[in-house]
């Protein structure tokens, strides 16, 4: 499978893609609604901002308490509860008289809802495609979470001129809806991927289980953290660029979409993991370059074309999938979502720390160069799980979370 249209004619694929589209629709709208309400209610960006982009801070508790559930709940029912839990938290927000306390409440539960049970997204995604489709799966998937995010910031803001928050999260709810149902008519049954019930201790064995091994280890921390450091530099574009800040916002997210429709659609697994250490590089170098504090379209070319780099994460993906065993894929993969969400997060915070104490371009580059020590030190890991086949054409490798039957 190498086309669009092969993978399109997937009805399964289809139903997940709209089900992806019409959840991230709605979570964007929320977040603008919601960071509206609480700037107004507060005054306070550092609230207004926990609002808007703080939820996958609950990706961490979620990865140490019920993670399981990704494999341990058949699929189809694991998304649709997710589906509702999001559908009840919109309509819960449309509630006038919502203390802010309680609106944080929801979106935090809603958070974690969705950080044990996004693994079985993915998984789904390698069991309803033929062998070897992953990645044009995956990156197709990625590619419409950032035209959504787009589109769902454009038409919120748009909708908040016209309606109130409350109206907004009535429309958020409706897209809700949507996700139900195409979800739960739109997927066929699976059964879960283990027959062991899902349990804090069940997350945490596995969890030391999938550390313990070398190669998994290795391809989670380049998963993470080079590319964690990175958003950092991102942090970082509104005190650069003001009230510009979003065309570089604009330009990095073009980058990202280029990169995954070139190494999804265009690339053979052989060229995708022959490209994985210059893409790694090509993330952080150019914005060392900002070390010189260019103007706004030069930041912008830089943006553009480091952004590129993100593509490396879908050939360590397909080898992080091919070096764990089918019954645990679900964890595996929700693992990784949720620290490169944190991660994400937590850099993000080092990023305003270090530019405090520094200038903005400066403190860029630093973050750019932490990015690149991280990339040259974590590579020789990588050789662990470097393929000898098709990536994703041959059985899972054994290893030693098989022994409990998961993964």
């Amino acid at each position: 499978m190498r086309t669009y249209s092969e993978l399109f004619a997937v009805r399964e694929f289809r139903n997940l893609f709209v089900a992806n589209c019409a959840g991230i629709a709605a979570h964007t709208t929320s977040a603008l609604a919601l960071g509206s309400l609480t700037y107004a209610a507060t005054g306070s960006a550092l609230l207004t901002a926990l609002s808007m982009f703080g939820a996958p801070l609950a990706s961490v508790l979620g990865s140490l308490t019920l993670l399981s559930a990704a494999d341990s709940l058949p699929p189809r029912r694991a998304l649709t509860f997710a589906a509702l839990v999001g559908l009840v938290g919109a309509a819960l927000q449309a509630v006038p008289g919502l203390p802010l306390w309680a609106r944080f409440v929801v979106i935090l539960l809603v958070a974690y809802v969705g950080s044990v049970t996004g693994g079985a997204r993915w998984a789904l995604i390698n069991d309803m495609l033929p062998a070897g489709a992953y990645v044009l799966g995956r990156s197709t998937m990625n590619v419409s979470v950032g035209v959504m995010q787009i589109a769902g910031f454009g038409v919120g803001g748009a909708l908040l001129v016209w309606l109130s928050p409350y109206q907004v999260f009535l429309v958020a709810a409706g897209l809700r809806a949507v996700v139900v149902a195409v979800t739960w008519f739109g997927l066929r049954e699976r059964p879960a991927r283990t027959g062991e019930r899902t349990s804090t201790a069940l997350t945490m064995r596995v969890n030391r289980e999938l550390w313990a091994d070398p190669g998994r280890r290795s391809l989670y921390l380049n998963l993470w953290l080079p590319n964690g450091l990175v958003v950092g530099c991102e942090a970082l574009f509104l005190p650069y660029a003001g009230d510009r800040a979003g065309f570089l916002f604009a330009a990095g997210a073009l980058g990202m979409l280029a990169g995954d429709v070139l190494v999804g659609r265009f690339l053979p697994a052989a060229a995708r993991q022959r490209l994985v250490l210059p893409l790694r590089l090509l993330l952080p170098l150019p914005y060392l370059v900002f070390l010189l504090r260019p103007e706004l379209p030069s930041a912008m070319l830089l943006a553009l074309v480091a952004s590129v780099g993100f593509a490396a994460s879908l050939p360590l993906q397909e080898r992080l999938i091919d070096h764990s065993p089918p019954q645990a894929r679900g964890q595996v993969l929700g693992l990784q979502q949720n620290g490169m969400h944190a991660g994400q997060a937590v850099f993000a915070a080092l990023a305003g720390a270090v530019a405090d104490l520094l200038p903005t371009h400066r403190a860029v580059a630093v973050l750019a160069g932490l990015s690149l020590i991280t990339t040259l030190l974590l590579t020789r890991g990588l050789r662990l799980t470097q393929p000898v086949g098709a990536p994703s054409d041959r059985p899972s490798t054994p290893t030693r979370a098989e022994g409990y039957g998961r993964r």
